[in-house]
């Protein structure tokens, strides 16, 4: 057999050679970070008009602002000899020294707004100081001065104009098609423009502002100069979210609670003072989707982790898919924050991030919770006033007497009582009679299913409950356990947690976390099956809390990536003592091709060059002399079985894709679920054995029905999967009414 021979493989290619770009691919490369859209470029104009001191704004848009953007101030103006170099990069008034980064308290600092609008659109200057008899007119393209007619010279033009300065920006982005493209319609790009001027006004109360379209005959946004925060929110936002705004200041001298005494002195100490001033919703307020008005020592910001954090302090107030708004200006010292970190400055960092988030988001919720407190007090004050009063008038006038004429003006003075009374509160909701089929009759001091065993044991004990029970509205039930401690999701920028993360909440199945979320805990039904009654509306499900346990502690595992507390263990037990145990107990091991010493000696290794990041990722501890000094705490006051602690030491080594770095994560949350589980403690016994009176067992019982259904209340992202074999719908209590109906 003759093979063909190969041809020549040609040579390599040499290295390009480095050439400098020309200043003016340089300027439109650099204008590019700068200037996005004609939002963004109205957003450093609307900033160096506050930084010239102007108390009112106008602002002219024609085409969503690719054809004109024109903002006209009343600030203090531009000089005639720094006109010239106004349009250059890196020329400001704000710096003098790097040190002067660490003092800044301006918007701008860096000047390159107006260079690079002018290096991707035609821009005029007219401006006019005080001590000016006229105003300048200036024209600029690529950052220098043109002539703004052919024939003409490029130096400034007197000309007309008011004290302060006007902007006019046209043809943005003319000459970069690709990037114009890229543009939304004009109505979507106004819109923008429109949010970002609306923002602006809520921030600076005390500045007017205006906006509007050429041809126009009223304006879109229209401020006066003398408001408040609260007043401006109103006029921009609408009056359904500003009669719902609470409002909290709290700073680095405000004491909470002692909880949060020694967050706050580091705070201090640290990162000297700050002071913050939040408007924000009530939970009468809902909405589809978050506002948040951000602003750090007078910069519109964007932060991710305040948004989270904020958006958490509702998760437990708000149903589930109803957002806020929040308007939040945060004011710290200027040493401590670092504007440059972003070329359009949308992010600043600062010292101690995390600690002034927790401070404000305590101090939100605080107020949130104080609001709701009060709400619910007053209605039921009134609800008692009204029937209290009705009560007495009627035993006064008609307490043993019987029905005559005079009776009657009786009555009818008892009438216009009452009905005086209901008119003085106007404000009382009308309370609907619930149909008999929508409620069930129960025990007012318990309804779990174990009340109702010693109640079925003595029939004196059954008369007693019918006699002093009650009919409750189960479609208004809810559980009574204790309130789950705030579980916050940690901060983390890993691809592969993040999708998952996002998986979860893409597989999401909305009745059934629904159902979770809003249900009341009816009993435990039997503990080796691990099957549970609960109840939502008229509705009673038999499911699996082992397999919704193992579900939900896989989420708050991903939910607390990097940031799990720990269980210690004292004293802490031999890693390859455990991982013996549970070899000998398996089944099979007899079968693989590796002897159990073997085995054993790879499970080790494996985990002991992995205990790093075990450590760092997942709060599992193992000391260099192969003792596990700590475990993974995945919920508050929920204890696992440590029984299972070999078993889940033994399954990391083969169970765990190590070379993935998604699957690994995966793996390592899924068996942690598994070893959270609340499983019976003797598995092989018969259900009805003294297993679950035992002291044991009463406490497993007692987590699961305090510590792990209230959390799946609250957490819980139920996947569809759960609903093919783990939720069962098992009575309805219309259709009960219906069959005693036909008895």
């Amino acid at each position: 057999m003759t093979t063909r021979p190969r041809s020549p493989s040609p040579d390599p290619p040499g290295p390009l050679p480095i050439r400098r770009l020309q200043e003016c691919v340089i300027n439109r490369i650099a204008a590019g970070e700068i200037i996005h859209r004609p939002a963004s470029a109205l957003k450093e104009l609307i900033e160096n008009s506050l930084d010239a001191g102007a108390t009112s704004l106008r602002i002219t848009i024609k085409d969503g602002g690719m054809k004109l953007l024109q903002i006209q101030d009343n600030g203090c103006g531009i000089r005639k000899d720094d006109l010239p170099i106004l349009a250059e990069r890196f020329t400001t008034s704000k710096l003098s020294a790097f040190s002067d980064l660490s003092r800044l308290t301006t918007y701008g600092f860096r000047g390159e707004a107006l260079a690079s609008i002018s290096y991707v659109a035609h821009l005029t200057v007219i401006t006019k100081t005080k001590s000016d008899t006229h105003a300048w007119k200036a024209t600029y393209a690529d950052g220098a001065l043109v002539p703004s007619k052919p024939g003409t010279t490029a130096d400034p033009k007197a000309c007309a104009g008011n004290e302060g300065t006007t902007i006019s920006v046209e043809n943005l982005f003319y000459n970069t098609p690709t990037r114009l493209a890229a543009l939304r319609s004009s109505s979507e790009e106004y819109a923008r423009i429109l949010d970002v001027v609306s923002k602006y006004a809520v921030h600076n109360p005390h500045v007017s502002f205006t906006c509007k379209k050429v041809g126009s005959p009223a304006p879109d946004i229209s401020t006066p100069s003398s408001s408040t925060v609260k007043q401006a929110i109103r006029l921009l936002y609408g009056q359904t979210i500003a009669k719902d705004l609470l409002h909290t200041k709290i700073s680095s001298t405000t004491r909470g609670s002692p909880a949060h005494d020694s967050a706050g002195s580091d705070v201090e100490e640290e990162a000297g003072s700050w002071m913050a001033e939040a408007h924000f919703t009530s939970a009468h307020y809902q909405a589809k989707k978050m506002v948040l008005l951000l602003f750090i020592n007078h910069r519109l910001v964007e932060s991710s982790r305040m948004k989270r954090a904020l958006e958490a302090v509702y998760t437990g107030i708000l149903p589930k898919g109803a957002l806020p708004f929040i308007y939040l200006s945060l004011q710290i010292d200027p040493r401590s924050v670092d504007v440059n970190v972003h070329p359009t400055k949308r992010e600043v960092h600062f010292l101690n991030e995390e600690a002034i988030i927790e401070r404000i988001s305590d101090a939100v919720q605080t107020a949130l919770v104080g609001q709701n407190q009060s709400r619910a007090f007053e209605y039921q004050a009134s609800k008692t006033l009204l029937t209290d009063g009705i009560t007495e008038l009627r035993k006064d006038k008609g307490k043993g007497k019987e029905r005559t004429t005079d009776d009657a003006g009786d009555a009818s003075s008892v009438n216009a009582s009452e009905n005086a009374i209901r008119s003085s509160l106007p404000s009382l909701p009308v309370v609907k009679k619930t149909l008999s089929h929508h409620k069930v009759r129960t025990s007012m001091q318990d309804r779990t299913l174990d009340s109702m065993f010693p109640v079925l044991n003595s029939a004196q004990q059954t008369d007693k409950a019918s006699s002093s029970g009650t009919a409750v509205d189960m479609t208004h039930s809810q559980s009574t356990s204790r309130p789950v401690k705030e579980i916050r999701e940690s901060v983390c920028y890993l691809t592969s947690v993040r999708q998952l993360r996002q998986a979860v909440i893409k597989g999401k199945h909305h009745r059934l976390s629904e159902i979770l979320e809003k249900h009341t805990f009816v009993g435990i039904v039997d503990m080796h099956q691990c099957l549970s009654l609960i109840q939502h509306a008229t509705k009673l499900y038999l499911v699996n809390h082992g397999a919704l346990a193992e579900e939900l502690f896989y989420q708050l595992g991903l939910r607390q990536f990097g940031n799990l507390s720990r269980i210690k263990l004292d004293p802490p037990p031999s890693l390859r003592t455990l991982v013996t145990i549970a070899i000998n107990a398996e089944q099979g091991v007899e079968r693989s091709r590796l002897s159990k010493p073997e085995i054993i000696n790879c499970i080790v290794e494996t985990l002991m060059e992995k205990r790093e990041m075990l450590n760092e990722y997942f709060s599992l501890s193992i000391c260099a002399n192969g003792n596990v000094q700590s475990l993974p705490l995945l919920l508050k006051d929920f204890t696992p079985n440590l029984d299972k602690l070999p078993l889940f030491l033994m399954r990391l080594g083969p169970q765990v894709n190590w070379t993935s770095e998604k699957d690994c994560f995966d793996n390592i949350f899924r068996e942690l679920a598994y070893f959270y589980v609340p499983e019976p403690l003797l598995p092989g016994s018969n259900a009805l054995t003294t297993t679950e009176d035992d002291a044991e067992g009463k406490a497993v019982k007692w987590q699961i029905q305090h510590v792990l259904f209230p959390a799946m209340a609250r957490y819980f992202v139920a996947p569809k999967s759960l609903l093919d074999r783990d939720v069962v719908q098992v009575a309805n209590l219309p259709d009960l009414y219906r069959v005693f109906e036909r008895c």
